[in-house]
């Protein structure tokens, strides 16, 4: 055999290959198929090198139509162990290339196996060319085995010496890259493992919101697959391959991650005044009783003492109503004012108000629980989560992260936080997360100064600030449709909203 320049033209074709694969199972299937191809074998197995075994990875015959392990089930066929009288074994331990002619008149190595296996099928095994699968630091990735080359006519024959090179070669440029591969996997897992860590210890620092991070995940995977579902159908332009829906899941995960320094005052605040309700209570228990004395004392008759005493009860009964109410109107925040006002003035000019500035401020809130300094600590939460992100280094795979998390707040309009960044600045990606990050807090149950809103309010809410030019409505649309096919991610989700 003499190799030809179309020959040198297909392994650097290969290799170029090999160098750009990305997913794992498809660079180990490349090795396999292209092996058989350079030397015209007409089978082949792959093994993995697995706790001190060899296990089958893939296996491929052409003349009996047998291909095992391609769609990613398990070989069941015991693992080769490392022992030097198994050819394999013997390959790998000692990093050689093996050429049997004919394995039924070799006594170099124990064969019995596919003697058995020949037996059973009607295969005659005869030639192998047993090549390991070695980076360039020498740790043994597998064993690449090729069975039965075949020259023009189809006949078996041994396997060319020039092929050992070539395989030999090929074998290492393909456990170079599967070394890098998992380099990349290890990296990822890192980062998937310290977010996962954060994650946890913002989710045990507050028992409010405690699912969000894991809703708003679930809720981006979801709409991530029903955007590339689409995509397949032709019916939308954009698509979520791998690598892409993992960059979103981590952004999913780590997109409040700033939440970790506002203060639990304000992350735990369940209503206006919160655990200050006790306050008020204690303070209208006094005004009662200083009015009591003045009574007693002559300061005011009984009449106006009862009458005052039920103001006072009214009063604090107000006071509970609005502490929990969704929204302030007009009528009721006249009425906070005016209760604000109000005081008990003692005989030596003590004075005692009914409310403090602060609880006046509290209970006037319109909608929520947060006073303005509150909501903007709050909000501040995504500055702090880029400044935490600037320190970590992202693989690139991951480098947008940051930015989709650092403007997971902002609006089409450019209303929204921190930079008021609007339309294209803002990538698929963050608009996303903002749809989702909204459902999620207007649906999710485990808030206690709120109700949960149905799906389809939820999703009116939505869209009404889609008309208003905040969110993108093709999303809003896209995860309405998602959340009603009842696919897998969303199939639990459907039962309890």
């Amino acid at each position: 055999m003499h190799l030809q320049y179309e020959d040198f033209e297909k392994i650097m074709d290969i290799g170029i290959r090999l160098s750009t694969e990305r997913d794992r199972n498809r660079l180990l299937m490349t090795i396999l198929e292209k092996g058989m191809e350079i030397t015209n074998c007409d089978a082949s197995t792959l093994y993995l090198y697995e706790n001190d075994e060899l296990t089958f990875k893939y296996m491929k015959t052409f003349s009996m139509g047998v291909s095992r392990g391609m769609d990613g089930e398990d070989i069941d066929l015991p693992p080769v162990p490392m022992k030097e009288e198994n050819v394999c074994a013997y390959a790998a331990i000692h990093r050689e290339v093996v050429n049997i002619s004919d394995v039924y008149v070799s006594s170099r190595f124990d064969f019995s196996g596919p003697r058995q296996y020949d037996n059973l099928t009607g295969y005659r095994t005869q030639s192998q060319l047993v090549v390991p699968l070695a980076n360039n630091e020498n740790e043994l990735i597998g064993v690449l085995q090729l069975i039965n080359a075949m020259d023009e006519a189809g006949n078996v024959v041994a396997f060319d010496k020039q092929y050992e090179i070539i395989i030999r070669a090929l074998g290492a440029m393909a456990a170079i890259e599967l070394t890098n591969l998992s380099y990349v996997e290890a990296l990822k897992a890192q980062i998937y493992s310290f977010v996962e860590a954060l994650t946890t210890a913002l989710e045990e620092r507050t028992p409010y919101n405690a699912l969000h991070t894991r809703n708003v995940e679930k809720y981006a995977s979801l709409l991530a697959d029903y955007i590339t579902h689409l995509h397949k159908e032709g019916k939308c332009e954009e698509t979520f391959e791998p690598e892409r829906k993992e960059q979103l899941m981590l952004a999913a995960l780590i997109h409040d991650i700033g939440k970790m320094v506002v203060p639990l005052s304000i992350m735990n605040k369940a209503t206006r005044l919160d655990k200050g309700l006790e306050k008020v209570d204690d303070r209208f228990a006094l005004l009662k009783a200083l009015y009591e004395i003045d009574m007693l004392r002559g300061r005011m008759t009984r009449e106006d003492y009862e009458k005052t005493a039920a103001e006072l009860e009214s009063e604090l009964a107000f006071i509970h109503e609005i502490d929990v109410i969704d929204y302030v109107n007009d009528e009721a925040y006249e009425h906070i004012q005016r209760l604000a006002e109000k005081r008990h003035v003692n005989e030596d000019g003590t004075v005692l108000s009914y409310l403090t500035e602060r609880e006046a401020e509290c209970l006037s809130i319109r909608s929520g629980t947060l006073t303005k300094q509150e909501r903007k600590e709050m909000e501040n939460h995504v500055v702090m989560t880029s400044k935490i992100l600037e320190k970590v280094q992202f693989h690139k795979g991951f480098s947008m992260v940051p930015k989709w998390v650092g403007s997971h707040h902002e609006y089409l309009d450019g209303s929204g936080y921190p930079k008021h960044l609007k339309g294209d600045e803002l990538d698929l990606e963050t608009r996303l997360l903002t749809v989702v990050d909204i459902y999620d807090a207007l649906a999710a149950t485990d808030r206690p100064y709120k109700k949960p809103i149905p799906r389809d309010k939820a999703i009116e809410i939505l869209k009404g600030m889609a008309q208003k030019g905040k969110v993108d409505l093709r999303l809003v649309e896209w995860l309405d449709e998602a959340l009603k096919a009842g696919l897998p991610d969303s199939a639990e989700e459907n039962k309890t909203l």
